[in-house]
């Protein structure tokens, strides 16, 4: 399976950027994996079995969700893209849905990124596309947002 932009490009326009999920959508995944992992270690300390046995039980539990945090953020990671090409602004989610939206570079009459004080830090946002007669979209947790807008926006 190939990438969607590369099935959708009309004769003559090329992808002048691709942003994806920034690593930040994981942060659940990472934070049950913290959890599991002070569970695992704190039955190392203790030598009452009763308790070992809870430490445990907590560990495999919390793991478990951590593990199925780590799945569904690498999917919607590994099925979303975004793309800025020549003449348009394409993004598209899912695998077997597929939602896409598609905006002529043309018809964009702006573009607003907001980043928290964490999506400063680490670099990631939302950006926000306002069309003519298009409507608005949202992208959320993009990568590198003030990039993604300058390739929308420079001409």
């Amino acid at each position: 399976m190939g990438r969607y932009i590369d099935d959708i490009l009309q004769p003559g326009e090329k992808v002048l950027y691709s942003a994806t999920a920034h690593w930040i959508v994981y942060w659940q995944a990472i934070a049950c994996w913290i959890v599991a992992a002070l569970a695992l270690a704190a039955t190392r300390l203790v030598v009452n079995e009763g308790v070992t046995l809870t430490g445990l039980s907590i560990a495999a539990i919390v793991g478990g969700a951590a593990l199925i945090y780590s799945m569904k953020a690498w999917f919607h990671r590994w099925t979303t893209e975004t793309d800025v090409t020549t003449q348009r602004v394409v993004h598209k989610t899912g695998f077997i849905q597929r939602s896409t939206f598609e905006m002529n570079i043309d018809k964009v009459e702006s573009v607003d990124v907001e980043q928290s004080v964490l999506g400063r830090i680490f670099g990631y946002g939302d950006v926000t596309i306002l069309g003519v007669g298009e409507g608005k979209k949202t992208i959320k947790c993009i990568s590198s947002p003030l990039d993604f807008r300058s390739h929308i926006t420079a001409r």
